[in-house]
């Protein structure tokens, strides 16, 4: 399956994924609205590029069968079913499924490829797994 790839050493801040991602699925600039997040830390390389890697642990916890697994391997979430009870924020490993405040029900990275269009060093990408 294809997912968003992250190489964090090319990453320069610049939040054009996160605006890409919010201004398209929320219609307003919103970092806290997208479902990539780019974070400064202390550390090297010096940014953490979160994004959902599609492992699916938040199939396993939903309580009503709100989100799935697409015929090409990217978890959903049917805000339809969702309840908004956020178990899979709790369980999910990589913490990038996201919620706001605004919002009933969490929302995830579905690998549109939009961010990576945008990315102009390339540190977001798309690529294929297993």
């Amino acid at each position: 399956m294809k997912i968003v790839g992250t190489n964090e050493t090319l990453c320069t801040l610049c939040g054009a994924c996160e605006t890409t991602c919010s201004t398209f699925y929320f219609k307003e600039d919103n970092r806290l609205k997208s479902a990539i997040q780019v974070e400064e830390m202390s550390t090297d390389p010096g940014v953490a590029i979160h994004v959902c890697n599609q492992c699916g642990k938040c199939i396993e916890v939903c309580p009503v069968l709100a989100i799935s697994r697409t015929k090409k391997g990217i978890v959903i979430i049917n805000k339809k079913t969702c309840i908004g009870c956020f178990n899979c924020v709790g369980v999910c490993p990589t913490s990038t499924m996201f919620w706001h405040e605004e919002l009933v029900e969490p929302f995830k990275c579905i690998s549109c490829a939009r961010c990576t269009k945008e990315c102009p060093t390339e540190a977001i990408f798309m690529e294929e797994v297993e």
